[in-house]
């Protein structure tokens, strides 16, 4: 007997993808909504508790259908009983006046709490039922209340009316779902071999997805990391153990990794659908993302439109990337983000910057509003989440655009100007608080006195900027507008892992909300999928990584070797010579003269890596001045991807078709030290000054502080850990197949201490010391001859 078919789908995915119809509007209306929305839902819950109201009530239908089983899931907001009769109650937070919202204001809004009802009347053997959409009005905080009774057969004619449009949606899915299955069953390894380490990372991957853990991968370049993680993910699939996978990634070139490793797969027979999401303003088609109709033609009808588009794309598509998605959307004149968006529904790995899971501004809510999805996060350059889990929880404000827009709406918007002019004299108070102790002030306690006047700003901005679009003055109360709401959202997660302080500048004063400690709400986030696997050639120290991501005491951890010869290698380490800020400018003649003995033992291609912009600039100036014969090129500040390009192209072209080889000067951390691919003869050599600690500062020293307290390992966290991960990634770039042959160098004394030394991955070992020039020279000569 063949097994039917089972169809997974949220009511509110349900309702809004059939019913959906009209205009992309102007979205910012919505956030204001999104925070007050469940403060909205609370109070209503909490006002009604003693009267039969029970808040929050998860209901799941499962029925079989046209050949189908359809599992259906949702949470109503209250069940009232009251008096022998059941009401489903709905309720929607507005910004609009409660006098434009009648009965008939959304048929979604009733759509999907009637299959609410459907569900519960099901699950109790109810014959009739209420249903009920209240209205809350987030300025005067009134309620609008529309009561309606249905009969059992009315809500299941309704539902079942959903399903049968859904049919053609139900009947894609479940034969792609069999297509595939059958492809990944059949999946071969896509490469004729497997590399030392890689096979026992692919299994420690499928383990940890069939277990629902959390995995920690130190995989050092070379094990082919993207298809040793991607391959057990798809076939963890076909077994019905993740049902989507996300490729999550801080860089636009390791998303490129991710698409030719599915290539490979799919040459070898693999049926799998990717997307890879693009950000709104990169392939947005218009100059301006203004998404309205009254500013966008693919805005206008787009709902109208979108269900077509969706389903010729997959009727005819596999590899979901931004020129294909650009390509349909046009031919069907809608809005290509909103688009990928919805593609993304029906993908099976969707290929994405982390923001899209873990950011809570802007987090694909259409997967992750309930938690508990049947998803596998696969996390590469891990090491970079530390950082950007720190900004995307942290929020900041500043004082000179309120008290600009504070005189400017003096005259346009009185009550406007007032409040701003209440928050500009909260921040004076903190800037003269900030002076008294060299321009900065500390405390762990969340601003609360600058909260209400911020709410207060927001609600009077939202209505004013509803009124009048198209203002003079309208994209910078937008933006302020923005900031607070961003400010006010990050507050609800201030807790004991967070520090406000305040920093005065030359013209300004800046208060932030900042998140020392990012692994709670990380491991919160991972709550919105089943299993999370962290991966990066530099996730050393594990203990460290495991902990500040959120890992938890279960977790799996897992140190590979490198796959390469370590006679391929030449690592040098010159400890003669200090790097210390202090000790700069009396060391820059001998760095210089590493770097030539470097140059001169082989030509080719090399790469020098500093700590600053500063640094580089002032050992480059030195350099050029000294061998001006010899061909360099620098990173600077202002590259845009034209000329990121044009600097990697400098490298890749073979050295036998250039006059002279090149050598590039780069910072450490920076877009040239990681993610980066120079194969061959397009690299032979890395040359690192200096350990990589970040640059003292203020909020560094906050971190520090933080984690002294909290397990004494303060400068570790802070500056030694992250400086570290820098110069390995850097020294990454160096050998990158099994034939490649190349050097490393290491400009500083402190690379020979045990405190980092501790931290070289084991393939660091054997290393060589020189302790000049001479011995820099008879130790390249000894390596290049080999």
């Amino acid at each position: 007997m063949t097994k039917k078919a089972e169809i997974k789908v949220s009511v509110r995915n349900l309702v809004e993808f059939i019913l959906r119809s009209g205009n992309i509007d102007s979205q910012f209306m919505s956030n204001a909504s999104a925070l007050e929305g469940t403060r909205a839902h609370q109070k209503i819950q909490k006002d009604n508790q003693d009267k039969g109201y029970q808040p929050e009530v998860s209901l799941k239908y499962r029925t079989e259908y046209q050949g189908f089983i359809f599992l259906i899931e949702g949470r109503a907001d209250g069940i009232i009983t009251n008096d022998g009769a059941i009401i489903v109650d709905e309720i929607k937070s507005t910004s609009r006046p409660l006098e434009q919202i009648d009965e008939n204001y959304s048929e979604t809004h009733w759509a999907q709490a009637k299959c609410y009802a459907f569900i519960y009347c099901v699950q109790n053997n109810i014959k009739t039922i209420g249903v009920q959409m209240t209205y809350y009005q987030l300025e005067t905080s009134e309620l609008k209340q529309f009561l309606k009774p249905f009969t059992h057969k009315e809500l299941e004619s309704f539902f079942f009316n959903l399903i049968d449009q859904y049919l053609i949606w139900a009947r894609l899915t479940s034969d792609w779902i069999t297509k595939r299955d059958a492809s990944i069953k059949t999946l071969p390894f896509p490469f004729s071999s497997y590399r030392k380490g890689q096979r026992e990372l692919a299994v420690a991957v499928y383990k940890t997805i069939c277990d629902n853990k959390k995995l920690f991968v130190q995989a050092p370049t070379g094990i082919g990391k993207t298809v040793s993680t991607l391959f057990p993910a798809i076939k963890s699939m076909a077994e019905g153990h993740t049902a989507k996978i996300f490729y999550l990634t801080a860089k636009t070139i390791v998303r490129e990794v991710a698409e030719e490793a599915f290539s490979h797969m799919q040459e070898k027979g693999l049926a799998f659908k990717t997307i890879t999401l693009t950000a709104k303003d990169k392939i947005c088609f218009q100059e301006e993302s203004i998404c309205d109709p009254d500013h966008c033609q693919y805005a206008k009808g787009h709902f109208n439109r979108v269900n077509n588009a969706i389903l010729d794309l997959l009727q005819q598509e596999n590899t979901l990337t931004r020129p294909v998605i650009e390509n349909y959307a046009q031919k069907h004149q809608i809005c290509p983000f909103e688009f990928s968006l919805d593609l993304a529904l029906w993908s099976d790995c969707v290929i994405c910057d982390y923001n899209y899971v873990f950011d809570p501004r802007v987090y694909l809510k259409r997967f992750f509003l309930d938690n508990g999805g049947d998803y596998t996060f696969l996390i590469d350059e891990a090491h970079n989440l530390v950082d950007r889990a720190r900004s995307m929880f942290s929020a900041e404000f500043y004082k000179k655009p309120v008290l600009a827009l504070r005189r400017q709406f003096k005259d346009v918007d009185p009550n406007i100007a007032k409040t701003l002019g209440k928050i500009n004299t909260y921040l004076i108070s903190l800037r003269k608080l900030a002076e008294i102790n060299d321009q900065h002030h500390l405390q762990k306690e969340a601003p609360k006195e600058l909260f209400p006047l911020l709410m207060k700003f927001i609600s009077q901005a939202e209505e004013w900027l509803v009124k009048n679009e198209g203002h003079e003055l309208h994209e910078k109360l937008l933006e302020l507008y923005f900031n607070a709401l961003t400010f006010m959202r990050t507050s609800e997660f201030y807790d004991k892992r967070y520090l406000t302080y305040v920093e005065n500048t030359h013209d300004d004063t800046k208060i932030k909300l900042f998140c020392l400690d990012p692994s709670h709400l990380l491991s919160e986030a991972f709550k919105r999928g089943r299993a999370a696997i962290f991966f990066s050639a530099t996730l050393s120290p594990l203990n460290y990584f495991s902990e500040i991501l959120g890992g938890g005491d279960e977790s799996y951890k897992l140190c590979l070797a490198s796959p390469f010869e370590t006679k391929n290698r030449e690592l040098l380490i010159a400890d003669t010579i200090s790097t210390k800020f202090k000790n700069r400018e009396k060391t820059a003649p001998a760095i210089v003269e590493c770097i030539n003995t470097v140059l001169t033992q082989k030509q080719g291609n090399y790469i020098v890596y500093f700590p600053s912009y500063k640094y580089m600039n002032e050992i480059h100036n030195l350099f050029v001045t000294t061998y001006p014969d010899i061909d360099t090129i620098k990173q600077s500040t202002e590259m845009n991807e034209d000329d990121r390009e044009i600097f990697l192209n400098a490298f890749r072209l073979i050295p036998s078709d250039k006059p002279k080889a090149i050598l590039g000067f780069c910072v450490l951390g920076g877009i040239f030290s990681e993610g980066v691919d120079l194969k061959h003869e397009a690299l032979i050599g890395a040359i690192i000054i200096g350990v990589g600690l970040p640059q003292i500062c203020f909020e560094r020293n906050i971190i520090r502080d933080y984690f002294n307290a909290e397990n004494n390992h303060g400068y570790e966290y802070s500056y030694l850990y992250p400086g570290m991960n820098k110069v390995l990634q850097a020294a990454g770039r160096v050998i990158r197949t099994e034939t490649d042959q190349g050097i490393i160098v290491l400009i500083d004394d402190r690379f020979s201490h045990q405190n980092y030394q501790q931290l070289f991955p084991q393939e660091w070992f054997p290393h060589t010391r020189v302790k000049n020039p001479k011995d820099l020279r008879t130790a390249l000569q000894r390596f290049w001859k080999k």
